[in-house]
């Protein structure tokens, strides 16, 4: 199984969550808290991944991976941007130096 059918299947999950009852979803009560809510929880999950990395054993790094990735599809489905989009922009990407990509962006 691909890799991106599992991040697809999340992404629909979170979509059809998306209005259910904040009492009984997470994903709506993320979603009913706002948008600077939802920005929140990932700045959280992306600090807590970090010291997964530094200071944990590969089970709490995976873990923390997880949770990350999820909250970034919460993010990206409350400001309408699928999954797809940012897919392809790592498509567009592939093959070219990260040194290179970064000074196109900058000039």
């Amino acid at each position: 199984m691909a890799t991106s059918d599992t991040l697809q299947r999340l992404e629909a999950t979170i979509a059809a969550r998306r209005n259910a009852d904040p009492d009984n979803s997470y994903v709506a009560k993320l979603h009913a808290r706002g948008l600077n809510k939802i920005a929140q929880k990932l700045g959280e999950e992306a600090t807590e991944t970090v010291i997964a990395a530094l200071a944990e054993d590969r089970a709490a790094l995976v873990g923390e991976a997880a949770d990350l990735l999820f909250h970034l599809l919460v993010l990206l489905g409350a400001k309408d941007i699928p999954l797809t989009d940012v897919l392809a922009e790592l498509d567009r990407r592939e093959g070219v130096s990260g040194i290179a990509e970064k000074a196109a962006r900058n000039s």
